[in-house]
């Protein structure tokens, strides 16, 4: 099915790393597929091989069980299922990676969502036996809406159909027909790949089962796949989150120092360029970019580095600092697809906390658009939401954010809902 697929980006991108998850169906063999990548690169160590040996030993099974590398949770290894988000990390000689193992019951949509929030890539299992699923569905579709690029759909235990690529590719050509449906295949980028996470086909070496693949494995897709903030130009976003004054009288370079620290977002930036200091409006040009005790000409996403401006300007945590020239308004009324994480059932008539980066505000809930069905995809109306409902909501603020569409950027279109009576986290907000 080779057609089918599209080609990610080809640059190499091995001195980076990436984040991905796995995702799908129960039992679509998550586990096995991460432990399976772990043993054939050889980052296992040898006394957790020995556990998970003994392990198996204990449950009857002749093979070590790969998916025990994963299911940490005592409750996981009892019922054999994902319940938590596991993160696993890897390195091959060329790529480090953090692979996060999504839990594929409908009752663990918050945890699913946690884990898609930060990753690159996602890999959707398929079982070849029982092909495209509700849960596969549904795992595309919160993949989709927490704005993963690159999508692997594995068709998995091949050796249980006899390596059949009849069966792969009518299980390829449904889950496209699906992708197109919800208007998720015009905007990723999807490719194809038929194993068998148990016996090793297709994930680091080829074997000999399928022959009529020719394509690459999992482990050449992930070493090429690219990496974050690579995929588009992205607006240079500092959001402040200390404004560092050492007032050290005794040295005469420090006594009127002051800097502005943080971490780099999205975007790049270099001295000399002007910048607009939000959401007050206040412009300046950026005299020194310091990263510790080192000087830089220019810095870049990701990087935490301390601006010092050519200007006193009043600036404090949780303001922002962007180029003159993509300077955003505030705003102080958002809409935003949110997922419910707590048990405790949203409120319309009470008050919430919303922080996004570093800066927070007081919120209301506006209106309720709907909710989503994550099985049928279908919007219900709603007036509350309950714990892993995804609901589109309108938010009105107390104080000013500066925020992009989710789709643009990741980091400034996104936000946590606290309650404010507990300071628990309740919900997880992507700005439309």
């Amino acid at each position: 099915m080779s057609s089918t697929n599209t080609t990610l980006n080809a640059n190499n991108h091995n001195d980076s790393l990436l984040r991905f998850m796995t995702c799908g169906s129960v039992d679509d063999g998550k586990s096995t597929l991460i432990g399976r990548l772990l043993f054939d690169t050889k980052t296992i160590l040898a006394d957790t091989l020995t556990q998970i040996s003994n392990t198996s030993k204990k449950r009857g099974m002749e093979a070590v069980d790969l998916s025990l590398l994963t299911d940490g949770l005592q409750a996981e290894r009892e019922q054999g299922i994902t319940i938590d988000v596991a993160y696993r990390y890897f390195s091959t000689g060329t790529r480090k990676y953090i692979i996060a193992d999504a839990p594929g019951h409908e009752q663990y949509t918050r945890n699913m969502v946690t884990a898609a929030s930060t990753a690159n890539l996602a890999i959707i299992l398929i079982d070849a036996r029982r092909g495209v699923l509700t849960q596969t569905r549904r795992h595309s579709y919160l993949a989709h809406l927490v704005g993963i690029q690159h999508i692997v759909v594995a068709v998995n235990k091949m050796d249980l159909v006899n390596y059949d690529q009849a069966v792969y590719d009518k299980i390829c050509a449904d889950y496209l027909a699906f992708a197109k449906e919800i208007g998720f295949a015009q905007s990723r980028e999807i490719r194809f790949i038929p194993m068998s996470a148990l016996n090793g086909d297709m994930l680091v070496d080829r074997l000999d089962n399928m022959p009529w693949y020719t394509n690459e494995t999992l482990l050449e897709i992930l070493e090429s796949a690219p990496a974050a903030h690579i995929d588009a130009d992205e607006e240079f976003r500092f959001p402040v989150q200390f404004v560092c004054r050492p007032h050290a009288s005794a040295d005469a370079d420090l006594h009127d120092f002051r800097g502005f620290m943080g971490r780099i977002e999205s975007g790049n930036i270099a001295v000399g360029d002007a910048v607009t200091v939000l959401p007050n409006g206040y412009q300046s040009t950026i005299k020194a970019i310091q990263l510790g005790d080192v000087q830089l000409q220019e810095a870049q996403t990701e990087q935490s580095v301390t601006l010092l401006l050519a200007d006193e300007i009043d600036t404090s945590r949780g303001d922002m600092i962007v180029k003159s020239s993509s300077a955003i308004q505030p705003v102080k009324q958002i809409e935003a697809t949110v997922c419910w994480l707590s048990e405790t059932p949203l409120s319309p008539a009470r008050t919430y906390i919303i922080r996004h980066t570093t800066r927070e505000s007081k919120a209301k809930v506006g209106t309720i658009s709907y909710k989503v069905d994550v099985n049928t995809l279908e919007q219900q109306p709603t007036s509350d939401l309950k714990m892993n409902d995804i609901a589109r909501i309108q938010f009105k603020l107390a104080q000013p954010l500066m925020v992009d569409s989710y789709n643009n950027n990741r980091a400034t279109g996104a936000f946590i809902v606290i309650d404010e009576s507990t300071n628990n986290t309740v919900g997880a907000g992507m700005i439309v």
